[in-house]
């Protein structure tokens, strides 16, 4: 019996229909991998899981008594509480008997009486059979696996960062075993260490998941089946990620050649009947003309074109890049021990370190948009940057994406933005969409073409893969293989960028 049914589910967001009369069914112990280009309705689809989005049409029904847990990034938690107290509470209603258990032991040595006493002890086995003894250790364990050790579980959840917080979810999440997970893109803010622990323990649950994810080497650890959602439909396949690229190929390979095959038997069948309509032939034309009415047509392949990137580039500048020295970044206190470094002119690094550490603040610093709290850097002459922040944040989210690229570029037509953004897989309909409403990947596509746009030599990226689908990410990839200027990235994906990054600069904590 599946844990969940869904029959003849269709949903639209806006003027896009998601979904048109889909079946679909998870099992017990299945571990699924959901993909899908950016726009197709991922996300969308764990927000029906949930309950928390109706579909327009169709039915969802879980199997009763089923434990969901969603890893929801922007969950409300008690911020005052340390990242400790709010694990703990992954066992509230364990300590919640312990209490009671307690109170049962002292009624029965106040009273002298036996009930108390047996009940109590009912109680003590069931503890036993769920390891309440061994939370401490349980959650030391998840609590190192995702690097959490790092940051201190006596840290107040309001000193922490946004990656770090969403770690503290999904070790929340982890501890409570529910009987399905839910996950969307669990890695973004997980270094390659806490990625490969979280490969392993997804591997050995017996539980079922829903996993939303682009990093395909996490997905072929993981799964053993994959969820395509594309054209409208959602469709299961048996198997690891690297399998199911294998299938799609050959069944989009097939797709093309039918539809290809039946275009040329319509296009000789209406060129007959428009001949011979009025003619001798007649008969057999009109004969030919029901046939073709009843045809099932095949429909014409949907597949999205690949986006096609490439920065615009300027004379590269002096020797160096970039000279820092004894820099301190951070807010009210240095997150970074002082950092001496070169950057030559032309090479390629990548900044790498445990999530939280400081990163994305050390190229807030480089960038000046918040001050160096002591030590200095000085950019090479004639050195233009170029800027990738990770957060999806905008000044005004109501704005299309074709007036988001008019108003940073002017002197553009509105065939070129159209043009542009076509190129980073942004299509025509989503263009005219307001940007509150695409996805994240659709939304990290349009402030990708905007930086496609800005000439420069020394292109700075904080985890410009995080929300791509697999076609922009290998795009991007490729672009900046071909960048002749200087690349300092950040990204926790070492698929993206081992074996054409010049250097990895691996940075540590204050304390070593």
């Amino acid at each position: 019996m599946s844990l969940l049914e869904i029959t003849g589910m269709s949903h639209s967001f806006g003027d896009r229909t998601l979904y048109k009369q889909v079946d679909f069914e998870l099992f017990k112990g299945e571990h699924l991998g959901v993909v899908g280009q950016n726009g197709t309705g991922k996300s969308t689809l764990l927000g029906i899981l949930t309950g928390e989005i109706i579909p327009d049409e169709g039915t969802v029904r879980w199997q009763s008594n089923i434990r969901i847990g969603y890893l929801d990034q922007h969950a409300v938690i008690d911020r005052n509480r340390t990242i400790g107290e709010y694990l703990k509470t992954a066992f509230a209603s364990l300590f919640e008997l312990e209490t009671k258990m307690n109170a049962l032991y002292e009624e029965s040595a106040s009273t002298g009486r036996e009930e108390p006493l047996l009940k109590a002890a009912h109680y003590q086995e069931e503890l036993d059979r769920q390891q309440f003894y061994e939370v401490d250790s349980t959650i030391q364990k998840v609590v190192n696996g995702l690097g959490l050790n790092a940051i201190g579980t006596g840290r107040p959840i309001q000193e922490l960062s946004g990656g770090q917080r969403a770690k503290v979810i999904l070790a929340k999440l982890l501890l409570e075993k529910p009987d399905v997970l839910l996950l969307d893109e669990p890695t973004n803010f997980l270094d390659k260490e806490h990625v490969s622990w979280l490969a392993d323990y997804l591997t050995s649950l017996t539980n079922a998941f829903v996993v939303i994810s682009h990093d395909a080497a996490f997905l072929d650890k993981i799964t053993t089946g994959i969820c395509d959602i594309e054209g409208k439909s959602i469709k299961k396949y048996p198997g690891r990620y690297s399998h199911f690229l294998r299938q799609k190929e050959h069944l989009r390979e097939d797709h093309i050649r039918q539809y290809n095959a039946q275009q040329k038997t319509i296009q000789r069948t209406e060129a007959y009947i428009r001949k011979n309509m009025a003619g001798v032939n007649s008969r057999i034309a009109r004969g030919r003309k029901k046939q073709l009415d009843k045809i099932e047509r095949i429909e014409a392949p949907a597949f999205v074109a690949k986006p096609f990137i490439r920065f615009r580039e300027l004379p590269l500048g002096s020797q160096t890049a970039l000279s820092v020295n004894e820099l301190e970044a951070g807010y009210a206190e240095p997150l970074l021990p002082k950092l001496t470094f070169t950057v030559r002119n032309g090479e390629k690094i990548v900044i790498t370190g445990f999530n939280g550490i400081g990163k994305s603040t050390l190229l807030k610093t480089l960038m000046r948009k918040i001050p160096a709290l002591s030590g200095g850097f000085r950019f090479g002459e004639h050195v233009k940057t170029g800027y990738y922040e990770q957060d999806l944040i905008w000044e005004d989210d109501a704005l299309t994406p074709i007036q988001f690229i008019a108003d940073g570029y002017p002197q553009l037509s509105n065939k070129e933005i159209r043009r542009h953004l076509a190129q980073c897989g942004v299509n025509e309909a989503r263009a005219t969409q307001t940007i509150r409403t695409l996805s994240g990947g659709e939304q990290s596509k349009v402030k990708l073409c905007g930086l496609l746009l800005t000439p420069c030599n020394v292109l700075i990226m904080d985890e410009p893969t995080n929300h791509l689908d697999a076609e922009a990410k290998d795009a991007l990839r490729d672009a900046l293989i071909h960048f002749g200027g200087t690349l300092i990235l950040v990204s926790h994906e070492q698929k993206f960028y081992e074996g054409w990054v010049d250097r990895v600069l691996e940075i540590g904590s204050r304390k070593g």
